[in-house]
């Protein structure tokens, strides 16, 4: 939501007299949903710079987003197996530390290897729950050029001649959206991530910020 309201140039302070980040000054309150919290907690602080406040910090999100790793890599919320969506999130949190972070190097080349094997013959990903999803993939994608890696070209993201996009678009519906499973019907969640998916593609072709990065936005 934070997110939103910044990309359409409102305040995120004042949002009918309430402040949005100040959802984002506990590490209890954040880490109450597990490592989802952390992941997006940061993603949200990192769209436009915003402060820190409380006893949370940069620091903290991402230490405790890199402890939550797996030792096979990748992340999931639950068990001991990585999972495509989660380890997509963490490392879409982990991007803008890249470049300057060797812990967040090694744990996200770990996890890029990891999201490759993970890839179907058909250039889509899988959950334990429901099999290929739309999400799943719209995630890995988000992730990859978050990081500078085109999902269309890249060797590690393409089987049998398919790539993580034509992964995705064969979800789409035809008239507009996209499904949450192939044998399913037009979908709102997986249209919306499928479409912030593509966006973030467009994003990248076009030399803008990344998904998350809104610097771009001027209030």
């Amino acid at each position: 939501r934070q997110m939103c309201i910044r990309d359409s140039g409102k305040d995120v302070t004042d949002v009918g007299g309430y402040n949005l980040l100040g959802g984002l000054d506990s590490m209890e309150f954040i880490e109450n949903q597990g490592i989802n919290g952390p992941i997006w907690a940061l993603i949200a602080l990192d769209s436009h710079d915003y402060p820190t406040s409380g006893d949370v910090t940069r620091e903290k999100l991402m230490q405790t987003i890199l402890d939550a790793a797996l030792e096979n890599g990748g992340w999931a919320l639950t068990g001991t197996t990585a999972d495509p969506d989660m380890t997509a999130m963490a490392m879409q949190a982990l991007a803008p530390y890249y470049d300057t972070n060797d812990a967040v190097k090694a744990a996200v080349d770990k996890a890029l290897n990891a999201l490759s094997a993970m890839q179907n013959d058909d250039g889509t990903f899988s959950t334990a729950f429901s099999g290929k999803t739309s999400e799943s993939t719209a995630q890995v994608i988000v992730a990859l050029t978050a990081l500078g890696i085109n999902p269309a070209t890249d060797s590690r993201f393409i089987k049998n001649g398919v790539n993580a996009v034509d992964g995705l678009c064969s979800f789409y519906v035809d008239g507009g959206g996209f499904r949450h499973i192939a044998s399913g019907d037009l979908d709102g969640m997986a249209t919306e991530q499928a479409f912030y998916a593509l966006a973030a593609i467009h994003r990248a072709e076009t030399g803008e910020t990344t998904l998350y990065d809104m610097t771009d936005v001027m209030q």
